[in-house]
């Protein structure tokens, strides 16, 4: 099990709006944005999908992300592999990514 904290930053749109960013927007925006054809099939990614939407949901109230191994290895590998570079510009995101990525199994 992971426990990661989802840290919160105030960031300007693409209108100068102020908007409020998370660890866990990071997160969705990378799983939503996988090709189509990339996305995993089958019932076991099925039942990892389901896991990762309750722990996502739970941690918006809590404000804790709460991972079982199979799902953090899921979201790692999906940072590792299609984190957005230009993201490594923005200090808040580079502390959000690295806390994600070096939870301390518990």
């Amino acid at each position: 099990m992971r426990s990661i904290k989802v840290s919160e930053w105030i960031s300007l749109d693409k209108d100068k709006k102020e908007v409020t960013e998370d660890l866990l927007m990071l997160l969705s925006v990378l799983v939503t944005n996988t090709a189509p054809e990339d996305m995993p099939r089958g019932y076991l990614q099925f039942q990892l999908f389901t896991k990762l939407t309750r722990a996502f949901e739970k941690a918006q109230e809590t404000k804790i992300l709460l991972l079982e191994e199979d799902t953090y290895k899921f979201l790692k590998n999906t940072v590792e592999k299609d984190i957005i570079s230009i993201w490594g510009t923005n200090k808040n995101i580079v502390e959000a990514i690295t806390l994600f990525m070096e939870a301390p199994e518990s």
